[in-house]
């Protein structure tokens, strides 16, 4: 019998709509065995007016009864609560969901107030120094696991970029044989010469058990043809990845790719990031 898994669940008591948690308890049912979840309640202080006039801030024990408890009891799922009020919010997530050995973290996203996507910096931070997948949950995104679209680069140079794509490639497979979903592959490319021929997308399809027809290669940029991408085959989540990339000042670099491919997406987005061999040994 497969191992019970836990789900990281990040709520914030300032919000009115939980989406995280109730994304975890749609997709936790459709799971066998389902994962038990670890729910994490923390104000991110860089999003939140945190002042003692924000009335949002003061939750007293029925709201965590009425909210948390109670809607994952129904669900007839087990649960473990942990209450954070450190002010660095993105690192106390990543390292209570590694004390906790998280399978992935769902991470709420509020609704976007303009057709540009802003992505606050302790959210980026999050996805960068996670130990484990973060699965960005979208309001109004569905709630549904049937089509997973996963975006590889089939022109990778470095072993880095390589390792990327098999760790993207791996876990959207996983999803797609939890939720018996449909999988597709996506590669875009700008440079014709480096178009795959037929030999190269059946050596895919042969070794990743994707078959051609929903191996999809288009000419354009990434954000571009990923949204086209799931669009066309009505996506319900989206597998990434994300190099950990450093500056000259030591700091983790956003990755303008990877934030254009989640500013123009509708739907949930799972990131995968891919420490080098140093980072891992040093951590």
């Amino acid at each position: 019998m497969e191992q019970q898994t836990t789900l990281f669940v990040v709520v914030d008591p300032n919000d009115e709509q939980h989406v995280a948690l109730e994304r975890a308890l749609t997709t936790a049912q459709m799971r066998n065995p389902q994962p038990r979840l670890a729910v994490f309640v923390a104000v991110d202080g860089e999003a939140v007016d945190t002042r003692a006039v924000n009335d949002h801030l003061f939750r007293d024990e029925s709201w965590f009864r009425e909210q948390i408890r109670e809607p994952i009891a129904a669900a007839g799922l087990e649960c473990q609560i942990t209450v954070c009020w450190s002010s660095d919010w993105q690192a106390a997530i990543v390292q209570e969901s590694k004390r906790c050995n998280a399978e992935m973290i769902y991470l709420p996203v509020h609704a976007k107030s303009s057709r540009r996507f802003t992505f606050a910096e302790s959210k980026w931070q999050v996805l960068k120094t996670a130990r484990c997948p973060v699965v960005l949950i979208r309001p109004g995104a569905k709630d549904r696991r049937k089509v997973v679209l996963a975006t590889v680069n089939y022109q990778a140079k470095t072993h880095e970029q390589r390792q990327l794509n098999r760790q993207i490639s791996e876990r959207a497979k996983y999803i797609a044989a939890n939720y018996d979903a449909e999988l597709h592959l996506v590669n875009a490319f700008l440079d014709s010469m480096r178009y795959p021929d037929r030999g190269a997308l059946a050596k895919l399809a042969d070794k990743t058990g994707v078959p051609t027809h929903r191996i999809h290669v288009k000419r354009g940029y990434t954000s571009d043809v990923v949204e086209e991408v799931a669009r066309e085959i009505d996506a319900d989540v989206v597998v990434m990845g994300t190099l950990n990339q450093y500056g000259a000042t030591g700091s983790l670099l956003r990755g303008n790719t990877a934030e254009r491919v989640i500013g123009q997406l509708d739907v949930d987005v799972m990131v995968c990031n891919q420490f080098t061999t140093t980072e891992t040994d040093a951590n």
